[in-house]
């Protein structure tokens, strides 16, 4: 059984599928879900951050929740925007989790959630006074983490925005960002079968101006164009980077997701800036890349870009060749590594089709 784990603004769903089947259903309410990790030791475990309410955990698969890591326990910031769980690193018969917070801070836990320490480390990186988030820019969080899943000393974490942090001593001690790396980082991804090869989408850089016209009042807005950038990749666990955008026609990549048997198989999905990737209005696309070839649009099966919302991407471990994407549209499967896609006959509440889409998690 396929199960799909899908965080929209106001609810956590579980998708399952059985006999070629799926059923929808909701669990997780009122709580602005912002991201979502299963622990590959125990994969009844989930854990959601929510915006404004903390981190939640479920250990029977979604079905009920209760709030960890507040009332002393580790965690005094409500808002916890990152989660994510060792695949290297394991306590007991828990995977170490991971927390990213905002304002920025890490935390880590090896008891399964109930208790957390603070990686205070992360405070003494000498780029910090200059990470902002423009949305909020009196703030800025940890938007990913990403515990390698061969190396349990090594860890990234995308701050928004700030760069990509890396450290080799599980949060001892931080390099700071690369300037090759992608500043804007939105999503990591690692793969067992290629070591030390982190991917990063990240929001493009080379940013212009120009006014978009809409149905709305005001009939013209201001729109941001991202022109360069967006795709990264380091080889070497972090040492050096090469931008990889050859093909890419918009350059405000959101969700990355890499092909479980073949590191070389890539979908992204993008915009042409922050806007018209988020807002009311979208117009989003999706790429995937294999081998040595250039990125290549995507369109078979997906809706139409206009209207729909940039995308949050996931694999599947045991599911070779398969992709979903989750949007304001519904839910999308490819089972040709990306090449092409089918909506999934689930019932899509109406009132998804206005939300934004935060989190996506694949299991077995």
């Amino acid at each position: 059984m396929t199960r799909l784990y899908v965080a929209m603004d106001d609810a956590v769903a579980v998708v399952g599928s059985q006999n070629g089947h799926w059923q929808f259903i909701e669990r997780l309410h009122n709580v602005h879900p912002q991201c979502l990790a299963i622990d590959p030791f125990q994969p009844e475990r989930l854990y959601c951050g929510t915006f404004d309410h903390g981190l939640w955990r479920s250990d029977n698969a979604g079905e009920t929740w209760q709030q960890v890591g507040k009332d002393g326990e580790g965690i005094p910031h409500k808002r916890v925007m990152a989660v994510a769980v060792s695949q290297a690193e394991r306590s007991g018969t828990y995977g170490v989790v991971w927390a990213g917070t905002e304002p920025s801070a890490l935390y880590r836990s090896e008891d399964g959630g109930k208790s957390w320490q603070e990686l205070h480390s992360l405070q003494d990186i000498p780029s910090k006074p200059n990470w902002k988030f423009p949305p909020r820019p009196n703030s800025h969080h940890v938007r990913w983490i990403s515990p390698d899943p061969n190396d349990p000393e090594r860890l990234f974490v995308a701050i928004e925005q700030g760069g990509i942090m890396r450290t080799l001593d599980k949060g001892k001690t931080w390099d700071d960002h690369n300037p090759i790396a992608q500043k804007d980082g939105h999503t990591l991804a690692m793969h067992k079968l290629a070591p030390g090869r982190l991917y990063e989408a990240s929001g493009g850089d080379s940013v212009k101006f120009r006014m978009f016209v809409r149905l709305a009042w005001p009939p013209l807005e201001p729109n941001v164009m991202m022109t360069e950038g967006g795709s990264a990749e380091t080889y070497d666990g972090g040492n050096t980077w090469q931008t990889l955008i050859d093909g890419l026609q918009h350059h405000y990549l959101w969700g990355v997701a890499i092909d479980p048997a073949d590191p070389d198989t890539i979908v992204t999905s993008a915009a042409i800036g922050p806007l018209q990737a988020h807002r009311r209005g979208a117009v989003s696309f999706i790429y995937r890349r294999s081998g040595s070839k250039p990125w290549q649009m995507v369109h078979d099966g997906l809706p139409e870009p206009r209207g729909m919302k940039v995308s949050v991407l996931a694999a599947n471990e045991t599911e070779p060749g398969a992709f979903y994407a989750l949007n304001n549209q519904g839910i999308f499967r490819s089972t040709n590594a990306g090449a092409t896609w089918k909506v999934l006959d689930v019932a899509w509440p109406s009132r998804f089709r206005k939300q934004h889409p935060q989190a996506l998690v694949a299991a077995e």
